[in-house]
């Protein structure tokens, strides 16, 4: 397995669900750091990567004065995109000015975990697909029920997760070749996966049960990730 150095992570979230605020979704506070600090400094340098590529759109200037200060060793480059442009124009120009690399990670900046990155390459490289996407069991925030013809409810299942209905969690590794399918604006969920999909490019990892994966899109989630961070890389 080669391992990779290089991770592109899109910064330019506005995080309209979040309320007023004066930074982009993935600088959030949390316990005393932005979001990304953390996804920096406990996860992805533990894993040795070395170069940090961030697309960066709303508030950027939020984004490239934090990381040029605290660049935590690494090489950071910050690649400037239209907030209009979506994920498939972030993505697209920043592959293109600054990975080097055939293979990488790529992001985007409102996640957190601590899955394994080595296996997951070992998985894409095995695979030899252009793009790999961590999926997870949909979980559910609401009371799922079970109604009979009589509208009884016969049960009620709290928080449910669905096993077999599997979300993206917008963690990937992507071969420089989806240059190819990336678009110049647009969602590379509607676009670039869908094309690949067709073609039996794109692949799924399922993240370990024994692993945690956390995404902050509202002020609910944002409270659970503040809760959980202490714990999330103590083993």
């Amino acid at each position: 397995m080669d391992k990779i150095k290089t991770a592109v992570i899109l910064a330019g979230g506005a995080g309209l669900r979040m309320g007023k605020t004066d930074r982009p979704k993935p600088m959030i506070d949390l316990k005393g750091k932005p979001l990304l600090h953390w996804t920096l400094e406990k996860w992805l340098s533990v894993y040795d990567i070395q170069h940090v590529v961030f697309g960066v759109a709303y508030k950027k200037e939020v984004v490239i004065d934090y990381f040029t200060k605290n660049n935590l060793e690494m090489k950071i480059d910050f690649s400037e995109h239209s907030i209009e442009g979506e994920t498939g124009e972030g993505f697209r120009k920043a592959i293109s000015r600054f990975v080097e690399e055939d293979t990488f990670l790529a992001m985007n900046g409102d996640e957190l975990t601590n899955l394994n990155i080595n296996e997951l390459v070992n998985f894409h490289q095995r695979d030899r697909g252009i793009a790999t996407i961590v999926t997870t069991p949909l979980k559910i925030p609401y009371g799922v029920l079970t109604i009979d013809q009589a509208n009884n409810i016969t049960s009620f299942n709290e928080k449910k997760v669905i096993k077999n209905l599997p979300i993206s969690t917008g963690i990937y590794v992507f071969e420089k070749k989806i240059l190819d399918y990336l678009p110049i604006t647009g969602n590379i969920e509607k676009t670039t996966f869908n094309v690949l999909a067709k073609k039996s490019l794109l692949k799924s990892y399922s993240l370990p049960e024994d692993k945690k994966w956390y995404t902050v899109n509202n002020l609910k989630q944002l409270e659970v990730a503040r809760k959980e961070i202490n714990n999330l890389w103590k083993n």
